[in-house]
């Protein structure tokens, strides 16, 4: 199973280090990154292989939020579930 993190914010530094490191933290392995910096603005996308996840995938989405929260940036996770859903409407 995939899931694909965005995240958004004023840029500073090691904000991939942080991200990469809840993943790794949670047995997610990263499949590919694009990250730009725009002006001050950074933006990330990161398609991720979750089937060795080691927390309930809500709890691992939470857990970036959370760290989004505290690093001023917007941090989602989204189940590649969704995407599919979405396709199939």
């Amino acid at each position: 199973m995939k899931a694909v993190i965005t995240v958004t914010g004023k840029d500073t530094v090691g904000i991939i280090a942080e991200v990469a490191g809840v993943c790794a933290k949670h047995s997610v392995n990263i499949l590919d990154i694009t990250q730009s910096v725009l002006d001050e603005y950074f933006a990330m996308i990161m398609l991720t292989e979750i089937d060795k996840l080691n927390v309930g995938f809500a709890e691992f989405a939470n857990e970036l939020s959370e760290l989004g929260r505290s690093k001023n940036l917007d941090i989602h996770a989204m189940h590649e579930d969704i995407f599919n859903t979405m396709h199939h409407i």
